[in-house]
């Protein structure tokens, strides 16, 4: 056997995952008594991105929205292979909360439909307030305390859990 060295092209796939291999056909070791070349297979190791997270073909990002955002919707811009997309936020969005983008994840090697964008919000709480922002957050707080509607949902059902579990 013969030792050498050559550079081939090889297409990659859109939708390929971690861990795959393609076969370049007649690319390999030299058959046994001058028979055919074998096939070369070269696996596949993707670098992780520093936006999405990927789950098969679908893609996961965290999106740091405004408080002002999620108490009264909005429109924001959201990351996407291909882009920015927008998207409508609804009024009241807690932080954790998940919403699917369709067709916007990794195009599917087996089928012609792509996965889902999953955009998880974390809303971010403002910081370096001056002291009329504090005012106005501690009057807001105080009138939804006086108007007697639950503005909390998730406080109020841990509330709930905790009287609970001490009766």
């Amino acid at each position: 056997k013969i030792k050498s060295q050559k550079t081939l092209e090889v297409k990659i796939p859109a939708g390929i995952d971690d861990g795959m291999r393609i076969r370049s056909a007649g690319n390999g070791e030299p058959g046994v008594n001058g028979g055919p070349h074998g096939d070369l297979y070269v696996e596949v190791h993707i670098k992780p991105h520093p936006v999405f997270e990927r789950e098969g073909d679908d893609l996961h990002c965290q999106m740091p929205i405004s408080f002002v955002d999620a108490a009264l919707g909005g429109e924001i811009e959201v990351p996407t292979l291909s882009g920015k997309a927008s998207f409508e936020v609804p009024e009241g969005t807690q932080s954790g909360r998940t919403f699917r983008l369709r067709s916007k994840g990794i195009k599917s090697l087996r089928t012609a439909l792509p996965g889902d964008l999953y955009i998880h919000v974390q809303v971010e709480t403002p910081v370096k307030l001056t002291d009329a922002q504090k005012k106005i957050l501690r009057d807001f707080e105080e009138s939804l305390q006086s108007g007697g509607a639950k503005h909390n949902p998730q406080q109020k059902g841990w509330f709930d859990r905790v009287k609970d579990f001490f009766n």
